[in-house]
């Protein structure tokens, strides 16, 4: 397995006068198959978050428990993260993306079949096991992809073409909420009662479809398709470090040691990751649950909900990006201060949702209060989904521009470990789960609200420090 996952040699180089005509087709080729690949991992990752409500209401698990089971995606995803962007350093990108991809959508499509009994204690044990399976091969969707945005885009326009990269997975994960939507009616018209098992089965169906284009579109390397390197075809070496300009393998121990456990701005920006997981994944995988549960929304209207919550990070990735291009030549910091105190704008509406309807309602019958309510929580998810997904981008980007290429995958899966293991599936996922169990809502966005001030004077602190690296 490991000498099939080998990178390719590189190739000579084609002659001067196709050199560019298939270079900028190959990097639109290669971006999209990264993008949809990585939207399609998004496919079969949070299906549980939309199949929790039906499965609670059918008496197969409890809060508690769905909380515990979607916290092994996040712990196992944590680790493999971190380990499998080592290994995706040493890999073929291509290979590595559609072979992880293939065996997800297989083991989230094998969950829709499972003939659960009565005993939840059971039933949450089996999703654990299977969500730790989902975690750890979701792993193997970040590194590669940021491997080819690594080797195929230079440092000067990697930024803004990250950040429009970076919205595969709000477009893969709003996808999701209507895949599912669509599989559930699908599943009602042919008579399955259990129509929660669409979650499982037809976003699946869809992510295998798009493993096959993967397959074509992408390519390890340009030196693999006898191309030059990005820097000596955009004549940009900003960035490159000594000894940087060839492809090659680095030992696991001076990746880490070297190159990101000595690295203080990296531990900043991973200590902050975690709070900005806590409140993106706090937010969104809760939404669905919480918003039938208080009998807010439908089903049908907390999928739509969900699926805005996700799309509207897509203008709003690329407009940070943006940002960080067009006024702060490519610094991470100022946009990531900006965009974490809408998001703590946001997060308070979504949770004073009713409150401040009442207040501006006044006399107004409670249909009308009730559908402003509704209308301020669309808004609130729309806005936390728009704002918080461009910090997202932009802490992975700051780690690649840490480090050398060839330490890209060992320096995002190092921030990533915080991000996913601490505040996706500690903080968003166990404790938020016990917490809405035992106290209630209304503690934990309560959670959401320190978290996200937590994380913008975290990204504050990395202010001067970026600064002066520029």
């Amino acid at each position: 397995m490991a000498r099939f996952l080998d990178p390719p040699a590189s190739r000579p180089l084609l002659p001067k006068d196709k050199i560019d005509k298939v270079y900028r087709s190959m990097r639109l080729r290669v971006f999209m198959g990264a993008f949809l690949g990585y939207a399609a991992y998004y496919l079969v990752r949070k299906n549980l978050s939309l199949a929790a409500p039906g499965m609670i209401e059918d008496g197969l698990v409890d809060k508690a428990g769905v909380g515990i089971a979607m916290s092994a995606v996040s712990i196992a995803y944590a680790f493999s993260k971190f380990i499998m962007g080592s290994v995706s350093d040493r890999s073929d990108a291509r290979k590595f993306l559609v072979v992880g991809l293939v065996l997800s959508a297989i083991t989230m499509m094998a969950v829709g079949f499972i003939p659960f009994g009565v005993n939840q204690a059971v039933n949450v044990a089996i999703i654990f096991v299977l969500m730790l399976v989902i975690g750890w091969l979701s792993g193997m969707g970040w590194p590669p992809c940021g491997r080819v945005m690594a080797y195929w885009f230079s440092q000067n326009e990697r930024s803004f073409k990250m950040s429009i990269w970076n919205t595969s997975h709000t477009f893969g994960g709003g996808s999701l909420g209507l895949l599912v939507s669509l599989g559930i009616v699908i599943f009602a018209g042919i008579g399955i009662e259990q129509t929660w098992r669409a979650a499982f089965i037809v976003p699946s169906a869809v992510a295998l479809v798009i493993a096959v284009f993967c397959w074509w579109a992408i390519r390890d390397t340009p030196q693999s398709c006898g191309l030059p390197s990005i820097n000596d075809y955009r004549n940009d070496y900003s960035g490159v470090k000594s000894g940087e300009k060839t492809v090659e393998k680095v030992p696991f121990r001076t990746l880490f040691v070297d190159y990101v456990f000595k690295n203080k701005l990296l531990w900043v920006i991973a200590f902050a990751n975690a709070f900005v997981y806590m409140v993106r994944y706090g937010v969104g995988d809760w939404a669905p649950l919480y918003l039938q549960e208080m009998d807010i929304m439908t089903p049908e209207q907390s999928n739509l909900a969900f699926a805005l919550h996700n799309y509207a990070g897509i203008p709003g990735t690329i407009i940070c990006g943006w940002i960080s291009s067009r006024f702060f030549k490519g610094r991470c910091t100022p946009p990531n201060v900006i965009f974490m105190g809408l998001v703590l704008l946001g997060t308070l509406i979504y949770w004073q949702a009713g409150n401040i309807a009442g207040f501006f309602a006044g006399a107004a019958s409670p249909e009308a209060v009730a559908s402003f309510t509704r209308g301020l929580i669309y808004f609130a998810l729309i806005l936390v989904g728009f704002c918080i997904y461009g910090p997202v981008a932009l802490i992975g980007i700051q780690a690649l521009n840490l480090v050398p290429k060839n330490a890209a995958g060992t320096a995002a899966g190092f921030v990533g470990l915080f991000g996913y293991l601490f505040g996706d599936a500690l903080l968003s996922k166990m404790l938020m789960g016990t917490v809405a169990e035992s106290a209630g809502w209304h503690v934990t966005f309560m959670m959401l609200a320190i978290a996200s001030v937590a994380a913008l004077l975290l990204c504050a602190v990395t202010w001067n420090s970026e600064k002066k690296l520029a």
